[in-house]
């Protein structure tokens, strides 16, 4: 009778996780259908004129040599003669939409089959989610938004490479698919040693061969325009745009944006390009060989575009697919690549690093870096590791309960005490910060309306009494050394402070750091809302009150640029102040868990001296201060009403404990 009530019971929790695990696939897999949909409107918006405008070429056109003479057609000759009939169709609506739903289609293919390619063994739960959450990330990926578009066909080689790999039987099938993925993408015939050094010759040469019928097959039919791509272009270097613009994400691409040229730069890409091949070959063979066939499909084709003498983004899918492999001992580290890779591959550039010149060529260049890493560098974990199955765990403290009956705590949000990984965390706040500002920047920018708000602003201060902006800003500049004094604080330690708290307490309390980093982020998307629901102008930018912009300089309020500024940031994301709202969590968590005296002391003079700064420079009306420390006590508040409190109790498991980890233990209670 236990047995089959247990029995009966596991039954039964199996079965929920299974509705649970059902419902998450269906709603990942509307979510991918939402993403293609939208994509696919962004390409029906071209203008009929542009379809298929790339090639430039009748169907009816008996004299060859046209393919490359006008526009930006950057593929094979072999491409173009498939997609010669095409060209000279009118493109009416019938045909944009078939194209565009065959290359979406496509790529859903891609999602599906590279799915089933994962290794075994693969967990219930991934198995079900891997090809909806794939085809998503791959429909907002850059490469796809790009290959999307009319007369593009960097998704059919890839198609054709897993199905040689993956779906076909046999060996000349697969070879000819293969073949066809060079011709059309001749850098993708770097899989035909692959396929050799992995004891499918037969394939190797079918792909071979096929690739070299297309080929001949092109010249004979397309002999000035083969001419011109192979011999004249070398490949096809510098069609379709300038081979060092940076849409050509290749080592030869970065070469010349360095400045090289010239017989030294064409030595260095060759020396360059046969090490890339000759490591992403080794390890692509050793991982085949230990059964992760879609890893060492995705080396290869990331080592393909990387070497290639024009490696375009639209040919870039490759390195999303490099999320199959698995990096890093611990479970908090083993999330670090493939939300690397996503970001790479989904995000421009200038959202990943800031807009320095010293990160100019890094900047430039972040998807060639991030297929090279993952031909060359990334130390992917072999099947037979210990971590494969079963990194170290992150330590987790004990549920706590919910706060209110109807506010229970996030299932997933599980107090971790352990640090994070520092590279992941270090790139989600950048990714974080630059989200932020963008929206920021988005939010509404009406000047009368941010005037009137500000007139608003003004009048109750008025009748509460405390609107001592004007007395305090004109004393202000009537000392100047406290003008400096202001002008510097304000723009110096609004950054500086949070950023040094946060990495004191990453390194010595980490459990205390997610508390405290996960209540800053959401004081500041809390704040977003403010700057787009009630934009304000700042007394600055209030005509006819006169105030002195002690930090900007004197403003034109005549015109309503106000000068270089309004092209930095929005002047009327004003409410709440952020300025003084994360010197306030800077003063709370100082004054919380700082161990001296003199240190909590300094803690709660920075958000005192703060208030001071932005009134006196005339950055923020006193309720803007009122607004931040809102947003910044609901986002405490949230952290402990989703997670728990802060200071939580640990337990460490026995056998944890034998293996000597005390020091865990004692810094996660701290």
């Amino acid at each position: 009778m236990a047995d089959a009530a247990e029995h009966g019971g596991a039954d039964g929790h199996a079965a929920v996780v299974g509705g649970r695990l059902g419902a998450a696939r269906l709603l990942l897999w509307a979510l991918a259908a939402v993403l293609t949909v939208r994509q696919a409107a962004a390409v029906l918006r071209v203008p009929p004129a542009e379809w298929f405008g790339d090639l430039h070429l009748s169907a009816g056109t008996a004299a060859p040599g046209t393919l490359y003479d006008v526009g930006r057609f950057t593929g094979t000759p072999f491409a173009g003669l498939v997609l010669k009939p095409l060209a000279g169709l009118a493109a009416p609506p019938s045909l944009e939409v078939a194209w565009t739903c065959a290359t979406l289609l496509l790529v859903a293919a891609v999602g599906v089959v590279a799915a089933r390619g994962l290794p075994d063994p693969v967990p219930r739960r991934t198995a079900l989610l891997a090809a909806p959450v794939l085809v998503a990330l791959m429909m907002v990926s850059l490469p796809v938004r790009a290959a999307a578009f009319p007369g593009q066909t960097a998704v059919l080689p890839v198609l054709l490479v897993l199905l040689a790999v993956f779906r076909v039987p046999g060996e000349k099938p697969a070879g000819l698919l293969v073949g066809l993925a060079a011709a059309l993408q001749p850098a993708l015939l770097l899989f035909a040693p692959l396929l050799w050094l992995t004891g499918r010759r037969p394939t190797a040469r079918a792909a071979a061969a096929t690739f070299a019928g297309a080929t001949v097959l092109s010249w004979a039919a397309l002999p000035r325009d083969s001419w011109t791509y192979w011999i004249h272009h070398l490949a096809g270097t510098g069609l379709g745009g300038s081979p060092d613009g940076l849409a050509n994400q290749s080592v030869h691409g970065a070469l010349l944006r360095f400045g090289l040229s010239g017989p030294g730069e064409i030595l260095l890409y060759t020396a360059l390009a046969a090490a890339i091949t000759w490591a992403a070959l080794r390890r692509a063979t050793r991982y085949a060989r230990d059964g992760q066939l879609l890893l060492a499909v995705a080396v290869t084709g990331c080592a393909a575009v990387a070497v290639s003498p024009t490696g375009w983004r639209h040919q870039l899918l490759w390195v999303l697919l490099a999320v199959a492999g698995k990096v890093g001992k611990r479970a908090a580290d083993r999330r670090v690549w493939p939300v690397a890779v996503v970001l790479a591959i989904t995000l421009p550039s200038a959202v990943l690093l800031p807009n320095l010149a010293a990160l100019a060529p890094v900047r430039d260049n972040v998807p060639l870096l991030a297929a090279v890493a993952a031909a060359c560098a990334v130390p992917f974990l072999p099947r037979s590791s210990p971590y494969w199955r079963e990194p170290v765990p992150t330590l987790h403290g004990h549920p706590a309960p919910a706060r209110w009956a109807r506010v229970p705590l996030l299932p997933f949000w599980r107090r971790a005490l352990s640090r994070p990984s520092l590279p992941l965390e270090l790139l989600l706040i950048r990714v974080g910060y630059s989200v932020y500002s963008h929206i920021r920047a988005a939010a509404p920018a009406s000047r009368s309306l941010a005037e009137r708000n500000g007139s608003r602003i003004h009048g109750i201060e008025r009748i509460l009494g405390i609107d001592v902006e004007r007395a305090v800003n004109r004393a202000v500049v009537d000392a100047p050394w406290l003008e400096a004094f202001f002008n510097f604080y304000y723009s110096s330690f609004h950054f500086v402070v949070p950023l040094g708290i946060l990495a004191v307490l990453y390194r010595r309390r980490p459990g205390d750091y997610r508390w405290a980093r996960a209540s800053l982020g959401l004081a500041t998307a809390l704040a977003l809302a403010g700057f787009w629901l009630f934009p304000l102008a700042p007394p600055r930018l209030m005509p006819g009150l006169g105030f002195v912009d002690t930090v900007h300089g004197a403003q034109d309020l005549a015109n309503p640029s106000y000068g270089a500024m309004t092209a930095i940031s929005n002047q009327y994301a004003a409410m709440p102040s952020l300025h003084f709202g994360w010197s306030l969590w800077c003063g709370i968590v100082v004054v919380v868990l700082a161990p001296k005296g003199w240190q909590k002391l300094l803690g709660a003079l920075h958000p005192l001296i703060t208030v001071c700064a932005i009134v006196a420079t005339a950055n923020h009306w006193v309720l803007d201060a009122v607004g931040g420390a809102a947003v910044v006590g609901a986002g405490f508040g949230l952290v402990h009403v989703l997670s728990g409190p802060r200071g939580v109790r640990v337990v460490l498991p026995v056998q944890r404990r034998a293996a000597g980890e005390p020091d865990l233990l004692a810094s996660a209670q701290r």
